[in-house]
């Protein structure tokens, strides 16, 4: 059994803290913009086409796909935040078996996923907002990115993280890295007519494909580099299952809520903004991927921080642990504030990077404008919660998961829509966003009232 070597335990325990940041976050978030890429060329190339429906189409279809990001979280998060712990408490033999139990807990959850939207597409994608003009694109976009690839998209994700974990920040961001150049290549020889000319279906193509090879590159290294990691993927250790699945789950499900929550938050905002123009489904679109810049840059931050949090908090190294959390927060909002005013700025500019239609560019501007206001809250909101999974403070992480996405999305956007039409539904994350964050610093507090 392999342990974890003397260079990683250096940045987890003596390194400088803003040093040891930087070393795990970089990549982290490096590997987030890759992923951010992913979508952002899939709308550039489709966008290329000049054909708002197809546009729109990937809109509708994208909340089903971000649900693989949170079945990804369920097993990803949580098995790294396990991993890292029994790191710190030198148990190099139950991070092994929890890693195996997180792979093939993901395995089995893409395969039912797969198998479920296969039966249930028409009304799911009715749901978010497809449309007689753009459902049949809808759902053959869907069926590549989804019934094909969610076992390599859910993989991708659940080993990047699990390889972070152990602090092997710069192989997971190479195995990422290696499926965004891929697709960046493959979107445009599939997508454009000067060659497959497939349209937004040869953009789902490329995904599958982009995904396929990062996960099979994460899995070679855990496979052949046995004496160099904790990871493993050996059935046999299932057997452990009974022991360790419970906390996993407890600690991966608020991000697994949050998203999957997201995912239905942006079907909501989708469905709301179909009754208008398909030009402002295809503008919505454009500026939902245009803002998460600054959403991946602090959930790759917070991915970041996630061992080094877990690690120094399982080892009793809680200042250590206070002084990552600070320096993690300060990034994120700094970053964050530079997005917001560059956006609030330059939005008609950037929308039009990825369209030449005058109506989708004056809706997709006017919706980054008043999405890009969240970002600063959502900046903290993120790595304070993961902060919460990292030490196992589950019911405090839930809580903040939900508020920010769950109770208060679908009735703030019936109200904001009627108030406002069209336009108002672009203010709702905000609030939320706002409403989460005052419940994250007052369970902060509480920390602090127990020391930690």
């Amino acid at each position: 059994m392999a342990s974890i070597s003397k260079d990683k335990t250096y940045v987890f325990e003596a390194m400088p803290v803003r040093q040891a940041v930087w070393k795990q976050a970089l990549p982290a978030i490096a590997s987030q913009m890759v992923v951010l890429i992913y979508n952002l060329a899939d709308t550039y190339f489709v966008g290329m086409l000049d054909d708002p429906i197809q546009t729109a189409a990937v809109t509708v279809a994208f909340p089903s796909f971000l649900m693989l990001t949170a079945i990804s979280n369920l097993f990803g998060v949580g098995g790294a935040s396990r991993v890292a712990q029994s790191l710190g408490e030198k148990r190099a033999d139950r991070a092994a078996q929890i890693s195996a139990i997180s792979f093939w807990g993901g395995v089995c959850c893409a395969l039912l996923y797969s198998l479920l939207f296969l039966g249930i597409a028409h009304p799911i994608l009715t749901l978010c907002g497809a449309k007689a003009d753009t459902y049949a694109t809808a759902r053959s976009y869907a069926q590549w990115v989804i019934v094909f690839g969610a076992l390599p998209t859910i993989m991708n994700t659940l080993l990047a993280n699990l390889t972070r974990a152990e602090g092997n920040a710069n192989r997971a961001f190479w195995g990422v890295t290696m499926g965004g150049i891929l697709n960046i290549i493959l979107d445009p020889l599939f997508i454009l007519p000067q060659f497959l000319g497939l349209g937004a279906i040869g953009a789902g193509i490329a995904t599958m494909l982009s995904n396929l090879a990062a996960a099979l590159f994460l899995l070679g290294n855990i496979l052949f580099n046995q004496t160099s990691t904790v990871l493993r993927v050996d059935p046999k250790l299932l057997r452990y299952t009974r022991e360790h699945v419970g906390r996993i789950l407890a600690i991966g499900f608020p991000s697994a809520l949050q998203i999957g929550l997201t995912a239905v938050a942006v079907a909501a905002q989708a469905k709301f903004v179909s009754k208008y123009a398909t030009q402002a489904v295809a503008g919505l679109g454009i500026a939902k991927k245009i803002d998460n810049l600054p959403l991946y840059f602090s959930i790759g931050l917070a991915n970041g921080l996630l061992p080094l949090l877990a690690y120094n908090y399982s080892s009793g190294d809680q200042q250590r642990r206070r002084d990552v959390l600070r320096v993690g927060c300060t990034i994120s909002l700094s970053f964050c504030l530079i997005t917001l005013v560059i956006f609030e700025v330059f939005a008609p500019q950037c929308t039009a990077l990825f369209i030449d239609d005058p109506d989708t560019i004056r809706y997709g501007a006017a919706f980054l404008r008043r999405l890009m206001v969240s970002m600063p809250f959502m900046s903290l909101c993120y790595p304070l919660i993961i902060h919460f999974q990292a030490i196992g403070k589950v019911r405090q992480s839930l809580i903040c998961s939900i508020l920010r996405k769950g109770v208060l999305d679908i009735p703030l956007l019936f109200l904001m829509d009627r108030l406002f039409p069209l336009y108002g539904c672009m203010w709702v994350q905000t609030m939320v966003d706002v409403i989460s964050l005052t419940a994250v610093i007052y369970f902060c507090r509480g920390l602090k009232k127990e020391g930690l």
